[in-house]
C-alpha cells in the first residue's frame, strides 16, 4: 500500500480559502532552524539538504518493503510537503524578512523511528555531501488547536489572509497564543508563478475566556 497524503488526509492538508478551527495531532518532522531572509541562498540551501534526507528515506522504505515483501504494510509513500514555523525578532513594526526566525521541516509517516532516520541520513551524506545535514533533527512535535486558512498567491500578501483570521479568532472566542505561525507549502515556489501559490496559514490558539490550554505544546502557531 501507498501512502498518499493529499488522498488519505485531507483533514490536515484540505483546508479552504476561508478560516476554520482544526485540531492537528502530535506528528514527526526532520527540521532544521535558519534565521535571515528567505530569499537568500542559506535558505534554498536548507530546503535542499531537508529533502535530500526526505527522499533517502522514502527510498530505504521501498526498498525494505520489496525485499521484506510484507503485504498490507505500507511499501511507500509520497514525500509530504515543506512546512515552516515563523517568527519576526525585533519590534515586530512590519515585516523586515532579514528578521526572520525559522524552523523548517518535513513531516515523516507515524512509522519512521528515529534509526530510520539516521540510517537514510548515513546514506545521503555519500550519495549527495552537504554540511547542513549536521544540523537537521527528528523530532515528534505535540498538537494542538489551530485556526487555519487557504492562502492563495504571494507570500509577501498574506497579511491579508492573517487579518481575515485574526477577525475570526475574535467573533468565535479564540485567542492566539504566541506570536509564531506554520506554513505549509502546497506548491513550490521556484515552479510556480506567485498568483498561483497554495500555502496553509496556522497558528495555535485558545479559548479567550476559559484559557487553560498547555503552554508547552510547540510548532503550531
Amino acid at each position: 500500500m501507498k501512502l498518499e497524503w493529499r488522498k488519505q488526509e485531507k483533514a490536515l492538508y484540505g483546508a479552504k480559502t476561508r478560516p476554520a478551527l482544526i485540531h492537528v495531532p502530535g506528528q514527526k518532522f526532520i527540521m532544521v532552524k535558519g534565521v535571515g531572509n528567505p530569499n537568500h541562498p542559506d535558505f534554498s540551501d536548507r530546503v535542499s539538504a531537508l529533502f535530500s534526507l526526505a527522499y533517502a528515506i522514502k527510498m530505504n522504505v521501498k526498498t525494505a518493503a520489496l525485499q521484506e515483501e510484507t503485504p498490507g504494510e505500507i511499501q511507500d509513500y509520497a514525500v509530504y510537503p515543506l512546512e515552516g514555523v515563523w517568527r519576526q525578532n525585533g519590534d515586530g513594526k512590519g515585516l523586515v524578512k532579514e528578521n526572520l526566525d525559522y524552523t523548517i521541516m518535513i513531516r515523516q509517516p507515524d512509522f519512521v523511528t528515529e534509526e530510520m532516520v539516521k540510517a537514510a541520513l548515513e546514506r545521503v551524506k555519500v550519495k549527495a555531501p552537504n554540511p547542513l545535514y549536521e544540523e537537521i533533527g527528528f523530532r515528534c512535535l505535540q498538537g494542538g488547536t489551530c485556526i487555519e486558512m487557504l492562502h492563495l498567491g504571494s507570500y509577501d500578501s498574506e497579511p491579508d489572509s492573517f487579518a481575515k483570521m485574526d477577525q475570526f479568532a475574535k467573533e468565535n472566542g479564540w485567542e492566539r497564543v504566541s506570536d509564531c505561525h506554520r506554513e505549509i507549502y502546497l506548491n513550490s515556489a521556484a515552479r510556480t508563478k506567485p498568483d498561483n501559490l497554495k500555502t496553509i496559514l496556522r497558528y495555535k490558539v485558545k479559548e479567550s475566556l476559559r484559557g487553560g490550554f498547555e503552554e508547552n505544546t510547540v510548532f503550531r502557531g
